[in-house]
Protein backbone atom coordinates (compact mmCIF):
# COMPACT_ATOMS: atom_id res chain seq x y z
CA UNK A 1 0.00 0.00 0.00
CA UNK A 2 2.77 2.28 0.80
CA UNK A 3 3.95 2.01 -2.97
CA UNK A 4 0.44 2.83 -4.36
CA UNK A 5 0.87 5.96 -1.64
CA UNK A 6 4.16 6.88 -3.49
CA UNK A 7 2.91 6.68 -6.92
CA UNK A 8 -0.15 8.78 -6.25
CA UNK A 9 1.48 11.76 -4.17
CA UNK A 10 4.45 11.88 -7.08
CA UNK A 11 4.84 15.48 -8.68
CA UNK A 12 4.64 14.31 -11.42
CA UNK A 13 1.24 13.28 -11.21
CA UNK A 14 -0.01 16.13 -9.51
CA UNK A 15 1.09 18.37 -11.92
CA UNK A 16 -0.51 16.30 -14.59
CA UNK A 17 -3.86 16.27 -12.79
CA UNK A 18 -3.74 19.83 -12.17
CA UNK A 19 -2.83 20.29 -15.68
CA UNK A 20 -6.26 18.40 -16.56
CA UNK A 21 -8.46 20.09 -14.79
CA UNK A 22 -6.94 24.11 -15.99
CA UNK A 23 -7.14 22.68 -19.43
CA UNK A 24 -11.15 21.12 -18.69
CA UNK A 25 -11.49 24.50 -17.26
CA UNK A 26 -10.10 26.60 -19.61
CA UNK A 27 -12.01 23.98 -22.60
CA UNK A 28 -15.22 25.05 -20.45
CA UNK A 29 -14.56 29.21 -20.47
CA UNK A 30 -13.84 28.82 -24.52
CA UNK A 31 -17.06 26.59 -24.88
CA UNK A 32 -18.79 29.46 -23.54
CA UNK A 33 -16.93 32.47 -25.10
CA UNK A 34 -17.77 31.10 -28.58
CA UNK A 35 -21.17 30.31 -27.87
CA UNK A 36 -22.16 33.50 -26.17
CA UNK A 37 -19.92 36.41 -27.82
CA UNK A 38 -18.30 34.72 -30.95
CA UNK A 39 -21.36 33.32 -32.35
CA UNK A 40 -24.05 36.20 -31.48
CA UNK A 41 -21.09 38.89 -33.11
CA UNK A 42 -21.15 36.37 -36.44
CA UNK A 43 -24.63 36.72 -36.55
CA UNK A 44 -24.80 40.15 -35.88
CA UNK A 45 -22.58 41.20 -38.13
CA UNK A 46 -23.64 38.74 -41.37
CA UNK A 47 -27.04 38.76 -40.58
CA UNK A 48 -27.49 34.88 -39.90
CA UNK A 49 -29.51 33.49 -37.35
CA UNK A 50 -27.27 32.20 -33.95
CA UNK A 51 -25.42 29.10 -35.09
CA UNK A 52 -27.09 26.69 -32.06
CA UNK A 53 -30.05 27.29 -33.73
CA UNK A 54 -29.17 25.34 -37.23
CA UNK A 55 -31.09 22.33 -37.90
CA UNK A 56 -32.30 20.21 -39.94
CA UNK A 57 -34.79 17.07 -39.74
CA UNK A 58 -34.50 13.97 -41.15
CA UNK A 59 -37.25 10.83 -40.50
CA UNK A 60 -38.32 13.20 -37.34
CA UNK A 61 -34.71 13.08 -36.54
CA UNK A 62 -33.31 16.85 -35.75
CA UNK A 63 -29.88 17.26 -36.08
CA UNK A 64 -27.80 20.17 -34.43
CA UNK A 65 -25.12 21.01 -37.08
CA UNK A 66 -24.98 24.65 -35.23
CA UNK A 67 -23.89 23.47 -32.23
CA UNK A 68 -20.71 21.51 -34.14
CA UNK A 69 -19.93 24.67 -36.07
CA UNK A 70 -20.08 26.08 -32.23
CA UNK A 71 -17.33 23.31 -31.14
CA UNK A 72 -15.43 23.48 -34.19
CA UNK A 73 -14.47 27.88 -33.32
CA UNK A 74 -13.60 26.64 -29.99
CA UNK A 75 -11.36 24.11 -30.92
CA UNK A 76 -9.77 26.30 -33.56
CA UNK A 77 -9.74 29.16 -30.47
CA UNK A 78 -7.93 26.74 -28.24
CA UNK A 79 -5.61 25.61 -30.70
CA UNK A 80 -4.48 29.23 -31.42
CA UNK A 81 -4.31 29.70 -27.82
CA UNK A 82 -2.05 26.41 -26.93
CA UNK A 83 0.07 27.16 -30.36
CA UNK A 84 0.94 30.80 -29.42
CA UNK A 85 0.83 30.50 -25.38
CA UNK A 86 2.31 27.25 -24.90
CA UNK A 87 3.91 25.63 -27.69
CA UNK A 88 5.99 28.48 -29.68
CA UNK A 89 7.25 30.20 -26.15
CA UNK A 90 8.51 26.26 -25.20
CA UNK A 91 10.33 25.86 -28.84
CA UNK A 92 12.04 29.50 -28.64
CA UNK A 93 13.27 28.31 -24.87
CA UNK A 94 14.47 24.83 -25.88
CA UNK A 95 15.93 26.93 -28.77
CA UNK A 96 17.91 29.31 -26.58
CA UNK A 97 19.05 27.26 -23.80
CA UNK A 98 19.71 23.85 -25.60
CA UNK A 99 23.32 23.61 -26.83
CA UNK A 100 23.51 24.01 -30.51
CA UNK A 101 23.73 19.99 -32.09
CA UNK A 102 27.07 19.04 -33.17
CA UNK A 103 27.29 18.68 -36.93
CA UNK A 104 28.05 14.62 -38.26
CA UNK A 105 32.45 14.82 -39.44
CA UNK A 106 32.11 14.50 -42.95
CA UNK A 107 33.68 10.76 -43.83
CA UNK A 108 35.47 9.68 -46.99
CA UNK A 109 36.78 6.47 -48.01
CA UNK A 110 40.39 5.09 -48.01
CA UNK A 111 41.54 4.59 -51.50
CA UNK A 112 43.83 1.20 -50.67
CA UNK A 113 42.20 -0.29 -47.92
CA UNK A 114 38.50 0.99 -48.49
CA UNK A 115 37.69 2.31 -44.50
CA UNK A 116 35.89 5.35 -43.65
CA UNK A 117 38.27 8.20 -42.54
CA UNK A 118 37.13 11.44 -41.87
CA UNK A 119 37.86 14.25 -44.82
CA UNK A 120 40.26 16.23 -43.35
CA UNK A 121 42.66 13.14 -42.79
CA UNK A 122 45.87 13.31 -44.69
CA UNK A 123 46.92 9.87 -43.52
CA UNK A 124 44.73 6.33 -43.54
CA UNK A 125 45.06 5.37 -39.94
CA UNK A 126 44.45 1.81 -40.80
CA UNK A 127 46.66 1.47 -43.52
CA UNK A 128 48.82 4.31 -43.02
CA UNK A 129 48.84 5.32 -46.80
CA UNK A 130 49.24 9.20 -47.59
CA UNK A 131 46.13 10.56 -48.87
Amino acid sequence: MSGFKTFLLRGNLVDLAVGIVIGIAFGTLVSAFVKDLITPLIAALFGKPDFSALTFTINNSKFLYGDFINVVIAFLIIAVVMYFFVVLPYVRFRARYEPAPVPEQVMKQCPRCISNIPASATRCPFCTTDL
